[in-house]
């Protein structure tokens, strides 16, 4: 089933005659198809496929219908037309490189061909945060700074002090870096452990990172591989230096980044101690793992005290905390400028046809979740008072317990602070919440939420950042 519109014979006439080979090449990447699988679902020889993409023959009308069907897009996407960038892998910075196939790189490099080409399209119209970096970081900028040098001087510039950076990603889109995050899975595929992980590129007049959920759905992994991503960002725009060494580098910077060795090397314990190592874990928003590593890097304990770390690490049971239970941690700068659009009469839909998309692609791209429609089993109808009666009565509750309590977003239905409402004003405060405050509330570093003592005792995920009340 497809949500793509049908077309007639004298448009694909004139798709046939503007016919773009890179538009083939992208598309086929994006589903990950070789030649051979193409050319068996469309009916034409592979010779023929690769005459298509080298634009050394253009296919016939009823061929560019066919391609269209093979590959999930509309016929229009193959025409000449819209602003269209081109990237090479040789441009992206890919983390854990050797684990993925080309396939896979090809496949993620023209998903930033699209990302970018949406990008551009909402900024024709939206206005999108400067790019806000030092000089020194700018791509046209021959200053390397060692990676830890650089980390403390991005802190610096943007702001940020010695604290835990809450919303790391959010912080990313609000200093002009673009940041997609979707999954690139494809229906059918085995559950293999190669898959991309995280990539950036500086090959675009505004620098990208793109983050998937594929490799690893953990809110911890998800924040190192964004700070990973920025230290490509801004100390690789030359590519000096062996993939390996580039990307020790990365993590150095994003080591240093979410956890600054002035203030983490009196908080790390001399003796290994996991309770407490998962209390810093909590309130830095980085992984156990991270932190013992850190530990080593800093002398805190020796090798062979790490290594036997790892091991108990690896032997205890985790629930990884996945990343759409922190909106923080997802971009939403696509997202709210289609929104945006919305108010104004230009529809998702409408900027799909204009860019020759399909609907669910444009949501996909831009990390807006898909609305199917949900099925639930009907209650008896006695169920169903009993229900309405229990509500009843907690709304009373409710409205006796006072107002001095947490906003509740009207878009993620969760309780934030009147300091993280501010900062996210695409989330509008629209109700009051239930929970009664009676004094000192933690707040978490990862989610932004305020939680009492006694709720953060209880739900150890819920990392403790900054004291509020």
């Amino acid at each position: 089933m497809t949500d793509l519109p049908a077309t007639g014979s004298a448009v694909l006439t004139d798709i046939a005659r503007l016919f773009d080979p890179a538009r083939l090449t992208q598309a086929r990447q994006i589903c990950r198809m070789s030649k051979t699988e193409l050319h068996q679902a469309v009916g034409v020889s592979a010779a023929a496929i690769g005459q298509y993409e080298r634009g050394e023959m253009k296919p016939r009308a009823e061929t560019v219908a066919l391609l269209a069907d093979a590959l999930r897009v509309p016929p229009g996407f193959f025409a000449h037309g819209r602003p269209r960038a081109q990237i090479d892998i040789a441009e992206a910075s890919f983390r854990r490189l050797r684990s993925t196939s080309l396939a896979q790189q090809q496949q993620a490099t023209a998903y930033v061909e699209q990302a970018w080409e949406l990008s551009c399209y909402l900024e024709d119209s939206v206005e999108f945060p400067a790019l806000d970096l030092p000089d020194w970081a700018l791509p046209d900028s021959d200053d390397n700074p060692d990676p830890v040098t650089a980390a403390r001087s991005i802190r610096k510039h943007w702001a940020l002090g010695q604290e835990p950076i809450e919303h790391l990603v959010y912080q990313l889109e609000q200093h002009g870096i673009l940041t997609v995050f979707f999954s690139m899975k494809q229906e059918g595929d085995p559950d293999d452990k190669s898959r991309i992980d995280a990539f950036s590129t500086t090959a675009l007049p505004r620098p990208m990172v793109v983050l998937t959920p594929d490799k690893a759905n953990d809110v911890m992994r998800h924040r190192f591989s964004a700070a990973h991503e920025l230290g490509h960002i801004v100390l690789h725009h030359g590519r000096q230096g062996t993939d390996s060494q580039m990307e020790r580098q990365a993590d150095m910077f994003a080591a240093e980044l979410l956890t600054p060795n002035d203030v983490i090397r009196d908080q790390l314990p001399r003796r290994l101690n996991f309770d407490k190592l998962e209390e810093i874990s909590q309130w830095w928003g980085v992984s156990v793992h991270s932190l013992v590593y850190r530990s080593r890097e800093l002398e805190l304990i020796s090798e062979s005290t790490a290594r036997r770390a790892y091991m108990t690490l690896n032997s205890l049971p985790r629930r990884p905390l996945p990343i759409r239970d922190f909106p923080g941690e997802r971009p939403e700068l696509l997202k709210n400028a289609i929104e945006l659009l919305d108010t104004v009469g230009v529809s998702l839909t409408q900027i799909a046809a204009d860019l020759q998309m399909s609907p669910r692609h444009v949501r996909r791209l831009a990390d807006i979740d898909d609305q199917q429609p949900k099925l639930t089993l009907v209650r008896p109808q006695h169920d169903r008072r009993q229900t309405a009666t229990r509500e009843d009565l907690a709304s009373e509750t409710e409205e006796k317990e006072g107002t001095d309590v947490a906003n509740r977003s009207a878009i993620s239905g969760r309780y934030i602070s009147n300091a993280a409402a501010a900062r996210h004003p695409k989330t509008s405060v629209t109700e009051q919440g239930g929970n009664k405050s009676n004094g000192n509330h933690s707040r978490s570093a990862i989610s932004g939420r305020y939680i009492t003592g006694s709720a953060a005792a209880r739900h150890p995920n819920t990392s403790v950042t900054e004291r509020g009340k």
